[in-house]
C-alpha cells in the first residue's frame, strides 16, 4: 500500500520502556507515512521509569524504524522532554539527519512554528522534581491497573474504561493546569510573533486559536501514544490532528531492508553526506529563553 507523503509529522510522549506505550500502533503509523521531517517532541524514551527487565522488541523496533527513516532521507529532530531529560546534555549534537535539541523553530514560508515539549511550564517539575517523578511511577501503575480492568470489561462485553486518564483529568482539571499551560504557551508565542506554538507533555491532543490584545496564534498539542494515539501532520500549508483510532490503516509491516539491516548499519547510513535543498528552513530560536 502506498505511503502518505507529508511535509512534517510530530509525535510526542511515546514513553518507550513503559507498559502503557502502544509501540505496535506507532510502528504501523510510521510505516504508513513518508514525511520530509519527523519531529519527536519529548518523552519518547521514558528514562525516568526505565526498567532493564521491561523493554520489549516492539519498543526497539520503534527506535530502529526512526533511525531507518533518517537513513532514507527524513530529517529527524529529537526534542528533549522531562522523562528523557538526560539527553539534554547532548542538545545541539547532530548525526547526519538526526539532531537532538531542546526547542525548534520552523520557518513555514510566511509563518513560523515554535516547537518544544512543554515541561518548562510545569511548576511541579521545576520546583519538586522528586514528587513529579513519584507521580510518574504512580501513573504507570494506573496504566497497568487500567489494562487489567479493561481486560475484564472486554470479557464481560463492556466498553473499555480509561481509569488513569479520568484520574489525571480530574486532578489537573481541579487546578486548571491544562488551561493555564495552554494559555501561557499561547501568550508567549503571541509575544514573540510565532504563528504556531506546538507542545506535548500534557497528553492532550488539541488545535485551538488563541487571541489577545497583542495578536493571535494557533496552539497545537500532539497528544501521546499511551492513551490517545495521536500525531500532528503538516501538509499543503496546514496543520491537522491525526488520530490513529479514526484511520483505516491496512497492516503495514517493517520494510524488508530494515529487517536485514542492523542498528550499526542504520547509524552508518545516516551519517552519509546528503545533498539537496530543504523545503522548510530551520531557524535559530535566540529571541526566547524558555530554559
Amino acid at each position: 500500500m502506498k505511503k502518505r507523503k507529508i511535509d512534517i509529522s510530530i509525535i510526542s510522549d511515546v514513553h518507550l520502556g513503559t507498559y502503557g506505550c502502544h509501540a505496535d500502533e506507532l510502528i504501523t503509523y510510521l510505516n504508513s507515512i513518508e514525511p520530509k521531517k519527523l519531529i519527536l517532541n519529548g518523552d519518547i524514551i521514558d528514562i525516568w521509569q526505565f526498567r532493564k527487565r521491561y523493554f520489549p522488541s516492539s519498543h526497539l523496533k520503534v527506535l530502529k524504524k526512526i533511525i531507518g527513516m533518517a537513513s532514507k532521507g527524513t530529517d529527524v529532530y529529537y526534542i528533549t522532554g522531562n522523562h528523557d531529560e538526560m539527553l539534554r546534555k547532548f542538545s545541539g549534537n547532530t548525526m547526519g539527519r538526526f539532531k537532538i535539541c531542546d526547542k525548534l523553530v520552523l520557518d513555514l514560508g510566511n509563518e513560523k512554528a515554535w516547537i518544544f515539549h512543554g515541561d518548562v511550564f510545569d511548576i511541579s517539575i521545576q520546583n519538586a522534581k522528586w514528587l513529579a517523578k513519584l507521580g510518574g511511577w504512580g501513573y504507570d501503575l494506573l496504566i497497568v491497573l487500567n489494562q487489567t480492568v479493561n481486560w475484564a470489561l472486554l470479557k464481560l462485553g463492556r466498553e473499555k474504561y480509561s481509569l488513569s486518564k479520568r484520574i489525571k483529568n480530574s486532578v489537573k482539571g481541579a487546578v486548571k493546569y491544562i488551561q493555564n499551560f495552554e494559555r501561557v504557551a499561547a501568550e508567549l508565542a503571541i509575544d514573540n510573533e510565532y504563528d504556531y506554538v506546538i507542545c506535548g507533555h500534557i497528553h492532550q491532543p488539541k488545535k485551538e486559536v488563541f487571541q489577545n490584545s497583542k495578536g493571535k496564534t494557533t496552539y497545537l498539542n500532539s497528544g501521546d501514544w499511551v492513551e490517545n494515539l495521536t500525531a500532528l501532520e503538516y501538509s499543503f500549508k496546514r496543520w491537522k490532528l491525526y488520530q490513529y483510532s479514526e484511520d483505516k490503516l491496512s497492516p503495514f509491516f517493517v520494510d524488508e531492508d530494515l529487517k536485514e539491516m542492523n542498528i550499526e548499519e542504520l547509524i552508518a547510513s545516516i551519517t552519509k553526506k546528503e545533498e539537496g535543498l530543504r523545503d522548510i528552513e530551520i531557524v535559530e530560536d535566540s529571541s526566547v529563553d524558555d530554559d
